[in-house]
């Protein structure tokens, strides 16, 4: 195990916390935020940095099992007890669902966004969208998609801040919302789809574990060739490291945060005074407008960039970290245990075939990961955008299986990192508070599904 950054070197270790934003950056800060600032203004401000700091928690607790184990975090949910591997299939098989309709959606908001600045319609720019970002993620692995997410994170978050500096007024609305209360004209099925899309979703809080553990916190990963150090030697650089990861994931968090309140700033002073509740795409045509009317083109031109790099950048991190995660789960599938020990005579004959196509130089890992994200993330979302054309009714798909799969998630990694070793698992309060997370989103699916079948029986 290396020695862990200090000082200065700390800045070169944040590739996967912005990453993770801009994966967390999605549909629910560009379609739900300003809709709530909108109706409610700041008085849900609270709510918003309550759930971010839960989202820390989990993403923090996710990275730790990487970290200490060398192994991914779906590795390990594949030693819970019980059926074997039962915990990966009931996330893989939803999760291919999840990532056709979550990665086509994203990629038709940012098309329809173009389309209204370009020539061409919502069709052609979301397959240019996907075109472009699948070959950044197949091209060059994990160091081109963080090179590509950190100059979009800091890019965002920058227009950002800008457009909601340039709108704010410090009434003391904004200071009185970080004080928890509940307004009196609260609608639950108005906020449930917007707390349940603040940061990232299911799938979200596992990619952050892969990102950390790709970029080399606390040494290697587990199978790589070196045979791994006595713990009691190790524990005292894992404390450091899990520092580390730690710090990275509140960078995320803190990015992520940032970007979300200033859309909600905007909803709050541009939409609320005049009355705008805009439904689907038409959020980003009413920011636009209004900001055009504050700065002139100049605000015209810095919304349509938000927009854009907030969903393109959620399709590149989305398309990295399904096809990861898929990868992964297969290679542990046809090995039936730990994903290190999978090797070519272990896969079904028809998979040898496909595999024998790669280049000699290419590991399995990395030729499945291609694999989902030229089809899974690319080729057939694609396809649905092109049938269904409605980039908000695509998504809602997504939406329901990271709500049903948030708790379970949240709770199998309580699960394993319970099992780690004496010195490095989880203390009393980061128990606890990963409990109050997996709590907190159990009770929102059940309101979720609750709004839902109330809907569906109007």
């Amino acid at each position: 195990m290396p020695q862990p950054p200090s000082g200065r070197q700390r800045l070169k270790w944040w590739g996967p916390g912005l990453l993770w934003a801009m994966s967390a950056v999605g549909s629910g800060s560009v379609l739900f935020t300003p809709r709530i600032g909108s109706v409610y203004g700041y008085s849900l401000l609270w709510l918003l940095l309550g759930v971010a700091a839960l989202m820390w928690v989990m993403i923090r607790e996710a990275g730790r099992y990487a970290v200490v184990t060398g192994r991914t975090l779906l590795d390990g949910f594949s030693t819970l007890p019980g059926p074997r591997n039962w915990a990966l299939w009931v996330v893989f098989l939803p999760q291919l669902v999840a990532a056709v309709a979550g990665v086509g959606g994203l990629s038709a908001l940012v098309g329809s966004t173009i389309a209204q600045e370009l020539p061409g319609d919502l069709v052609l720019w979301s397959l240019v969208v996907l075109a472009m970002t699948t070959l950044v993620v197949v091209s060059g692995g994990y160091p081109w998609v963080s090179r590509v997410a950190l100059v979009l994170a800091l890019g965002l978050v920058g227009v950002m801040i800008a457009a909601a500096f340039g709108v704010f007024e410090a009434d003391g609305d904004a200071v009185a919302g970080l004080v928890p209360s509940i307004p009196g004209d609260l609608d639950i099925a108005f906020i449930l789809p917007w707390i349940g899309t603040i940061l990232a979703g299911s799938m979200g809080i596992i990619w952050y574990s892969y990102w950390a553990a790709r970029r080399g916190y606390g040494g290697p990963m587990h199978g790589s060739g070196t045979a791994p150090e006595p713990l009691d030697e190790r524990v005292p650089r894992l404390k450091n490291w899990l520092r580390t990861m730690s710090n990275t994931a509140a960078i995320g968090v803190m990015t992520g945060t940032l970007t979300i309140t200033a859309f909600l700033v905007l909803g709050a002073e541009l939409l609320g005074p005049e009355g705008i509740v805009p439904q689907g795409t038409d959020v980003a045509n009413d920011l636009t407008r209004l900001l055009s009317d504050v700065w002139g083109p100049v605000g015209h031109w810095l919304m349509v960039a938000a927009i854009v790099i907030a969903l393109g950048g959620s399709v590149l991190a989305n398309q990295d970290g399904w096809s990861r995660s898929f990868a992964d789960i297969v290679l542990i599938l046809w090995r039936g245990g730990r994903r290190a020990q999978a090797d070519e005579k272990s896969f079904p004959a028809w998979a040898n075939r496909m595999l024998a196509l790669r280049p000699s130089h290419m590991s399995v890992d990395r030729a499945l990961r291609i694999v989902f994200a030229v089809t899974v993330t690319c080729l057939v979302p694609a396809i649905v955008v092109v049938i269904v054309r409605d980039p908000v009714a695509i998504m809602s798909v997504s939406g329901i299986i990271a709500t049903l799969h948030t708790p379970l998630i949240v709770f199998a990694t309580l699960a394993v990192n319970r099992r780690l070793p004496e010195g490095v698992r989880p203390g009393l309060t980061f128990t606890g508070l990963l409990a109050v997370a997996g709590l907190f989103y159990s009770v929102f699916a059940v309101l979720y599904f609750a709004n839902l079948l109330g809907a569906f029986a109007n």
